[in-house]
């Protein structure tokens, strides 16, 4: 409360996006600052929108005008207000309210750790959803090769890996202690995803090899993860996401790369996936073209494409595409890392989990490969997304990538993913506004000493809840259940299309037109509403016939259908409450919303996305 200099702030204007050249044009109320929300209510409370103040990326207060003073509130889920406030005196004081509340400096400040969803969800729901270890035991694991392993109790090898680690059987603790201290942050190389046909995706960071140093317990161990595949031991891919002048660099460092001298039977490649900081300022140019309503569409492309954020895209898809082919295709075994493994390699290791298992293209999943690659492996959340004070440079849309990247194959595959857009969008959002545990913290150990499953809620609760509201009417589980389907990008930079969903979403005065998905969706809901409907006239009808006139067999198993209670929940109706919702939703506006087969068998499919 020490930080609200002014609860609140009469005679504001919101401006709507497309009038921001006149700001005398615009929807009279008044704001509220809580807590945890920024308020907006106009004059005659038709219309709410709350504003979660972990949302807000930036604020910023622009140079007094006649019509008054405005702000600007850009939010990490790309929704732009601007509002005039009359007095110039309650527009600073508003000012330097939301700079700290927008950017807590203790983990307890946080918006989860005071968010009550009011018995939606109970706080020990979600949290043991998903195991690693029950996950490694959905792969196959342990085989003859691999297993898992203990030595990292109590983090005491990697402080940023999960407790529980799948490595080689032949590896013995001492060797992979010393891999572990060649390797920055000591996360040495781990199994990360094991294909039926034994080929293994591993991922690390980048040896601490400098100009000429090795390790012989790291040689060795590398040489193990060779062996461990149950058919192509001739050689394996060491796949560096990096460009290889960023490699080459960090040698003057202490790091680097393996050196192909020291390591045996190794085809080491350079796949140029550029840093944080150029994805950074990528987004920001994106973002800065897409809040331009006055473009034309020449200068609108023009700038799309000096932003490079698709090219970007197209860059992370083909590496995965690279690591996908080689499990895949070819049946070797793969060793991915970027700098310190946990942003470009998370990124490429899930992609191609997705490429490459059909599980992790259903809603649960899903949860489970973001739960495993990015959660438990140490993706840096609080960091990336600037959860609190910090330094802006380790800020990074990296998740936000790998999430475009999902809807990028969503749309080449539409039959493919049980689940739709409008998951990705939920998953995006609220790992942005802190009103749920589960992405606090840069890893699992963090999380652990903050307690978050006694004082804060799962998103994986509410999510599973609402699963009825992900559904994809297109997706085909037959299909699925029937082929091994290797989904391989386009392998053509056209093929990646610019996702206004995501970055244009909030546009007033555009009407999308309504996708085919959601079209479909509704039609599938009424279609099990009349079934449901036909069910009930039924019973009384054929209760009413007589004897002699009933179809025996038909009426019977008619009437056994409706002893079972049929109830029409708000689930089966498309309740659409979780998008509109101002409590479970963080933020967004509560009225008038703007807002495992045999691989050698026949029926393995290589489904080739084109453009």
């Amino acid at each position: 409360m020490e930080f609200i200099k002014i609860p609140k702030v009469e005679r504001v204007k919101l401006i709507e996006q497309n009038s921001l050249n006149n700001f005398r044009n615009g929807i009279d109320g008044m704001l509220y600052l809580t807590t945890t929300h920024l308020i907006f209510v106009n004059n005659d409370r038709s219309k709410e929108i709350w504003i979660v103040h972990t949302h807000i990326s930036s604020v910023e207060k622009l140079s007094i005008s006649t019509a008054g003073s405005p702000i600007v509130i850009k939010c990490k889920t790309f929704q732009v207000f601007t509002f005039m406030v009359n007095d110039e005196r309650d527009c600073h004081k508003l000012f330097l309210s939301l700079l700290k509340l927008s950017k807590p400096t203790k983990v307890d400040d946080l918006y989860a750790f005071s968010y009550n969803p009011r018995g939606t969800i109970e706080q020990k729901d979600g949290w043991d959803m998903f195991d690693l270890s029950m996950e490694f035991m959905r792969m196959g694991l342990p085989t003859k090769y691999w297993a898992t392993t203990e030595i990292n109790r109590q983090f005491k090898l990697c402080d940023t890996y999960p407790q529980v680690l799948c490595v080689p059987v032949k590896a013995s603790d001492e060797l992979l202690k010393g891999s572990a201290a060649f390797r920055s942050k000591g996360r040495l190389p781990v199994l990360s995803y094991l294909h039926p046909n034994g080929a293994t995706i591993s991922r690390c960071s980048q040896p601490l090899s400098g100009l000429n140093s090795r390790s012989q317990d790291d040689e060795m161990y590398v040489k193990i993860i060779l062996n461990s595949n149950a058919k192509m031991r001739d050689f394996m891919y060491i796949v560096d996401t990096r460009p290889r002048i960023n490699a080459v660099a960090n040698r003057a460092q202490g790091k680097g790369y393996e050196n192909t001298d020291f390591y045996d039977n190794i085809k080491y490649h350079f796949l140029g996936i550029d840093n944080i900081h150029v994805m950074r300022n990528s987004l920001l140019k994106l973002l800065e073209v897409c809040s331009n309503t006055n473009a034309s569409m020449n200068s609108f492309l023009d700038g799309l494409n000096s932003s490079g954020w698709l090219r970007h895209v197209h860059n992370v898809l083909q590496v995965s595409r690279f690591i996908a082919n080689a499990i895949g295709r070819e049946g070797r075994s793969v060793l991915v890392h970027c700098s310190d493994g946990w942003d470009r390699t998370a990124q490429t290791c899930s992609l191609s989990a997705i490429m490459l298992d059909g599980h992790y293209r259903t809603i649960e999943g899903f949860l489970a490969l973001i739960q495993k690659e990015w959660l438990s492996f140490g993706h840096k959340f609080t960091d990336r997304l600037g959860h609190l004070e910090g330094d802006s440079k380790e800020i990074s849309p990296v998740f936000t990538q790998f999430i475009d990247a999902v809807w990028q194959l969503m749309r080449m595959y539409p039959a493919s993913f049980q689940f739709n857009e409008r998951l990705l969008l939920d998953i995006h959002d609220h790992a942005m506004s802190c009103q749920f545990g589960t992405f606090i913290g840069n890893c699992e150990r963090e999380r652990l000493s903050y307690n978050l499953k006694g004082k804060t809620y799962s998103l994986w609760a509410l999510l599973w809840k609402r699963t009825s509201n992900y559904k994809n009417p297109l997706y085909s589980a037959a299909i699925e259940n029937e082929t091994k389907q290797l989904l391989l990008p386009s392998p053509f930079p056209q093929a990646v299309r610019f996702w206004k969903g995501m970055y244009n979403r909030f546009d007033t005065g555009i009407h999308q037109r309504e996708s085919m998905e959601e079209s479909l969706a509704m039609l599938d809901n009424e279609n099990h509403l009349l079934e449901e409907t036909i069910k009930l006239l039924r019973k009384p009808a054929i209760q009413n016939r007589p004897e002699s006139e009933r179809d025996n067999k038909a009426d019977e198993a008619a009437l056994v259908d409706q002893q079972s209670d049929v109830t029409l929940s708000p689930d089966t109706c498309g309740d659409s409450k979780f998008c509109c919702d101002t409590e479970e939703h963080g933020g967004s506006p509560s009225k008038n919303s703007h807002a495992s087969t045999d691989p050698d068998s026949d029926n393995w499919q290589v489904l080739d996305g084109v453009a």
